[in-house]
């Protein structure tokens, strides 16, 4: 099958499902190993799952007693690792713990210390970003000699932890996170994941002390938690802490870290408590954009839409964007709204642009159709928004209402 082999090595997802789907034997061998192992060690995630799809063995013995499945864990993929020990079958108990094993070995001993333990070399390490821009998520991706890691061991461990049932420490999984110190890194996103989903009050508890911390990773990650748990756990359907925002006001008043308080006040917004608005109010002109983007998000009456219309003509692009949405998504009558709205029609960013004749159009104000023009031959990203085609529904609305 030298056909699927090649097509695994180039990465070629779309090759590798159309020949197993004409017969290829997804166990293939390439110089002695399954393909599967090509695609792990490669990181290509598409070929990976074709491959597991067509019925790959994740725990094929390897001639140097591995499995693709471990040689996942050892290279620190986190995603890769939880789809081969969650396919077709459930893995048997030796695997199970020969997996947490070897994810909790690489994430006490950190990827730097453990490649250059199993590689023997002292020399510098090559270090990419990995983004993916899927989930917005990144991680590091570390390589010495031979060997290829990324640093995304902590996240296997927690998440597979988290499958089997087992209730790892608070204390640990702060740890985890804080190893990363970056909201955006997978670690910490799984961390932040794995805690929100068990929306419990001592969790919740836990969380909020965190917030009294004097350093600020550890308060912006509380910030993360609590947010992560007002969400809760949407496939479960359980919010405990929808409206219980309110809780935070103290620190919000008192927070001068930007980026906690931006976190914050997002947390805040999911509860329509009046102090609430208070506290958003008092940052409409925080010298950070991020806090001020979040402040329309923190106003539930009326007579504050007049002050929350200033930020439509702020200097920052971001803040504008935000106030944008905000008006396109609110409901209220009063004309000042579509007067803002065709405003921002005549912004200099584009997807501002769009989104103010979106809600000029959800909103049934005839300007739309006039403003339309104003937003211009659409950036490629832009082409599959659904909102390009709302001044097109709000003439269908028109008509229809006009009998046509």
């Amino acid at each position: 099958m030298e056909e699927l082999v090649a097509a695994v090595r180039r990465g070629d997802a779309d090759a590798v499902t159309s020949l197993l789907e004409s017969g290829a034997d997804p166990d293939t061998l390439a110089q002695g190993l399954p393909v599967l192992c090509l695609a792990v060690a490669a990181y290509d995630e598409d070929v990976a799952e074709a491959l597991l799809r067509a019925g790959a063995d994740p725990l094929r013995p390897l001639p140097d007693g591995s499995t693709p499945l471990t040689r996942a864990v050892d290279g620190g993929w986190h995603l890769l690792t939880h789809a081969l020990a969650t396919g077709r079958r459930p893995l048997p108990a030796p695997a199970r713990a020969d997996l947490l094993a070897r994810a909790r070995r690489w994430a006490e001993a950190g990827a730097e210390a453990e490649l250059r333990r199993l590689t023997g070399l002292t020399g510098p390490i090559e270090r990419t970003r990995v983004e993916n821009d899927e989930i917005g998520w990144w991680c590091e991706q570390l390589r010495l000699g031979p060997m290829t890691v990324r640093d995304e061991h902590r996240a296997v461990l927690t998440s597979m932890e988290a499958l089997y049932g087992i209730r790892t420490p608070f204390d640990e999984l702060v740890a985890r996170a804080l190893a990363h110190p970056d909201r955006n890194h997978v670690v910490w996103c799984d961390v932040v994941f794995t805690l929100g989903r068990r929306t419990d009050e001592e969790t919740w508890q836990w969380s909020r002390d965190l917030l009294n911390h004097p350093d600020r990773l550890h308060r912006l990650l509380a910030a993360d938690l609590l947010l992560s748990l007002i969400l809760g756990d949407v496939v479960k359907g359980g919010q405990p802490f929808w409206d219980r925002g309110r809780e935070l006001v103290p620190w919000a008043e008192q927070e001068e870290d930007p980026e906690v308080l931006a976190v914050l006040l997002h947390a805040m917004t999911h509860d329509s408590a009046p102090e609430i608005e208070a506290v958003g109010l008092s940052y409409l002109t925080h010298p950070d954009p991020r806090v001020r983007a979040l402040v329309p998000e923190t106003v539930h009456r009326p007579e504050s839409l007049t002050t929350v219309l200033t930020l439509a003509r702020d200097e920052d692009p971001g803040v504008r964007e935000a106030v944008c949405h905000w008006l396109a998504h609110h409901r209220g009558s009063e004309p000042e709204v579509g007067d803002a709205l065709v405003a921002l029609t005549h912004d200099e960013k584009q997807p501002i642009r769009l989104c103010a004749v979106s809600g000029l159009a959800v909103r049934d104000d005839p300007r739309c159709v006039e403003a339309e023009h104003r937003i211009g031959p659409v950036a490629e990203e832009l082409r599959e928004d659904e909102r390009l085609l709302d001044v097109w529904r709000y003439q269908r609305r028109r008509e229809e209402a006009d009998g046509g």
